[in-house]
């Protein structure tokens, strides 16, 4: 999944960040209102991880522009204040969900995949192609009753493609969808990376190259 987090502590942020990325999420940091609004302009978030109390232009701000845009992106504010009032008003705004700081990594981490699901039309708890399942929750896969151990690229790749089902997706595709707005367009990352995955699959092979194209399975 795709995540925007905007926060204006810069060691929070990253540290969120940090975090989420080793969840297998792809993940941009923004540290103002403005430069979030610039984000959500350019690219579809799954999930916006967003400071309410933030410089320049508001959160609250930032949140009304996304509603008022009908933006599918899922807002999760944070704030310092764990008032019943303030949760009510970031609510009323548009929030579809509302943690007080300080908070639990592990709980940010199950809200951001609990709106993750609510943003998209109704994903399957597990996908099974053959003797391959893949358990998005539990990030767990296996073939043939052999656990996989995948990186969280890997991982992610292979996920974006059994959701994809059956259809071809682009390299750029995957870019845009696994890593973030730092990956260089001219890289071979994505190649690299389904080659290790194709070997970790082994035999028979899963994944298809369609020339010029992209990968499906």
């Amino acid at each position: 999944m795709r995540v925007l987090v905007v926060e204006d502590h810069h060691r929070l942020a990253e540290a969120i960040a940090d975090g989420l990325r080793r969840e297998g999420m792809a993940v941009d940091v923004s540290f103002d209102g403005s430069d979030a609004l610039a984000h959500v302009t350019i690219t579809d978030y799954d999930v916006v991880v967003l400071d309410r109390d933030l410089p320049g232009v508001h959160g609250d701000q930032v949140c009304r522009t996304l509603v008022s845009r009908g933006s599918p992106t899922r807002v999760l504010m944070l704030t310092a204040s764990s008032a019943i009032r303030d949760r009510v008003e970031g609510l009323e705004l548009g929030a579809d969900d509302y943690l007080p700081k300080p908070f639990e990594f592990a709980e940010l981490v199950a809200r951001i995949r609990a709106l993750a699901r609510r943003a998209v039309e109704r994903l399957p708890t597990q996908y099974v192609r053959g003797d391959l399942t893949l358990d998005p929750s539990r990030r767990t896969a296996f073939r043939a009753d052999h656990r996989l151990t995948l990186t969280p690229k890997e991982f992610a790749v292979l996920e974006h493609l059994l959701a994809a089902d059956g259809r071809v997706v682009s390299a750029e595709e995957l870019l845009y969808r696994v890593w973030d707005e730092a990956a260089n367009p001219f890289t071979t990352t994505v190649k690299t990376t389904v080659a290790r995955l194709r070997a970790k699959l082994g035999e028979p092979p899963l994944i298809e190259t369609v020339r010029e194209a992209g990968y499906r399975i």
